[in-house]
């Protein structure tokens, strides 16, 4: 374990330039996957609780009714 912090902690201090050009659409895509992310963890919370509670208003709003019925 102690060499593979120690080994990973030199791969980050020897680091050397890199002479790349990135051009403005990968800056846009990195901006617009990052957003489509952060949008799929939303939906994703959205559905595990909406629909749960969705289903739990429909149960009670049927035995409402059904208790309305049994009055009648």
């Amino acid at each position: 374990m102690f060499k593979l912090i120690s080994s990973s902690i030199i791969f980050c201090l020897i680091t050397t330039s890199s002479f790349a050009y990135l051009g403005p659409g990968v800056g846009g895509g990195v901006i617009v996957a990052t957003i489509g992310i952060i949008v799929a963890i939303f939906a994703a919370f959205f559905g595990l609780i909406w629909f749960p509670i969705k289903r739990l208003l429909k149960k009670r709003k049927e035995k409402k009714i059904q208790q309305q019925n049994k009055v009648d």
